[in-house]
């Protein structure tokens, strides 16, 4: 079944070839296919087009293929070309003639469309929740942890001394600055594009503001032309967001690999947590970790992918979207089971208390020196020089204490503060009133 299809018979290998995934990714949008045409149908209702005895009618059928989706009965049936067309014929099996009449005033273009929103709306909710997480967890265990020295680095170089409270607050605040970015993402994912049909509008007259709080969107896509351009656009913003989440679990991974190398040997993890070698008895491999970052480096490509799909297109809808669901969809998954395993990792991670008592740290604490010297009255540039000396000389001694008192130093993480950034964000999303929307359109009459 096509809802575009008249009396032709297309050619398998056509058909073939156009479908693509599109069967496999809608079993994604199922639940809010079925959504939409809720929010689509009580509207139809209100302009006359479905009868008042009709549509309560519709509505708990609706529920009922809502209900099979979330128990995992529904699948789409061989020569069945989309969820669409899916939802549409066991309506039209269970009611007759009454299941053809949701699809009046909306085109398969603001249906994937809605769909694509209401599904990314959700999928962004659960990325929040689990950056946030994997948030609580690094600030727990900075303050765990947040008197063990370890050096810091620049050009790969001993520099400076760093701690654990620093490393782990670090990865904390960077997360708090990706859900600036999430909520960016979500607040252009939270508008309503239903009834811009093929993306000109209807001579219907559509109550498209009754949609957007059924569904419980902010707002809606006001101009029809621009909720069609919309398409793509939407999914290339939300994948930088994602991108930014990728980039600071990553570069976290990759920390993580190098501190528990036998050269660093910061930190390591219970023996059930990492892989071993097929000749080498003494490996613990840190395989999670590897592959998240892995998984990371390939979600930040995502934004130039979708960009080079969207590139040189006019306005309109085109076959070209219809790729972008096969990378942006699977996307939230490896997001979310990195966030997850990396949760549950640095949960579990031991931390080594006593590694900078190793000679070869020694000159990190060089600034320090100087920094004393300056307190005591020298001029910087002549302390620098004298501690220079003293290095050169073999005869530098280290402090016995650190003193870092500033706001996000080592004696002064600013935890709390980091959490209310972070808190602020969270509040400003919303997620109550789409909870309420689509309960209220669940609740059976």
């Amino acid at each position: 079944m096509k809802l575009w299809q008249k009396d032709t018979e297309v050619n398998k290998d056509i058909e073939r070839f156009t479908v693509g995934k599109d069967r496999e990714m809608d079993l994604f949008l199922a639940p809010f296919d079925v959504l939409g045409s809720m929010a689509h149908i009580t509207m139809l209702e209100s302009i006359g087009l479905i009868g008042k005895e009709e549509l309560p009618v519709l509505l708990n059928e609706l529920r009922t293929i809502y209900a099979e989706i979330e128990s995992g009965a529904f699948s789409i049936e061989d020569g069945v070309e989309d969820v669409h067309s899916q939802v549409e014929l066991i309506l039209t099996r269970r009611l007759g003639d009454l299941g053809k009449k949701i699809h009046s005033g909306r085109s398969r273009n603001d249906q994937v469309l809605v769909d694509l929103k209401l599904f990314t709306r959700h999928a962004i909710r659960e990325t929040v929740e689990n950056a946030t997480e994997l948030f609580n967890t690094l600030i727990k265990q900075s303050e765990a942890y947040k008197h063990v020295i370890i050096p810091g680095y620049t050009h790969l170089q001993i520099a400076m001394p760093s701690s654990f409270g620093l490393w782990f607050g670090a990865y904390a605040e960077s997360l708090a600055d990706d859900m600036h970015m999430m909520l960016a993402a979500y607040r252009i994912s939270n508008k309503n594009p239903l009834g811009s049909a093929a993306g000109y509008g209807s001579s219907f007259p559509l109550n498209r503001t009754m949609t957007t709080k059924l569904l419980g969107f902010d707002d809606l896509n006001y101009n029809v032309v621009y909720a069609q351009m919309g398409r793509g656009k939407t999914e290339k913003n939300v994948s930088a967001a994602i991108a930014s989440i990728a980039s600071t679990i990553g570069r976290m991974a990759m920390d993580v690999c190098l501190y528990m190398n036998q050269n660093f040997d910061f930190m390591t993890l219970p023996d059930e947590l990492t892989t071993g070698s097929s000749i080498m008895p003494h490996k613990k491999n840190p395989d999670v970790f590897e592959l998240i970052r892995a998984r990371s480096n390939r979600l930040q490509a995502l934004p130039n992918e979708i960009a080079l799909i969207m590139a040189n297109l006019p306005s309109g809808y085109h076959r070209d979207m219809q790729l972008i669901k096969e990378n942006f969809i699977p996307a939230f998954q490896d997001i979310n089971d990195c966030l997850r395993i990396a949760n549950f990792m640095l949960k579990q991670v031991k931390i080594k208390e006593n590694t900078v008592k190793d000679p070869k740290y020694l000159y990190m604490y060089s600034v320090e020196v100087v920094n004393n010297m300056v307190l005591q009255g020298i001029p910087f540039r002549d302390a620098y020089k004298q501690v220079g000396a003293m290095i050169e000389n073999k005869t530098f001694t280290a402090l016995d204490t650190i003193h870092h008192t500033h706001e996000g130093s080592i004696g002064n993480l600013m935890n709390k503060e980091i959490q209310l950034s972070l808190n602020k964000t969270l509040n400003e999303f919303g997620f109550q009133k789409t909870d309420e929307a689509i309960a209220h359109l669940l609740k059976r009459s």
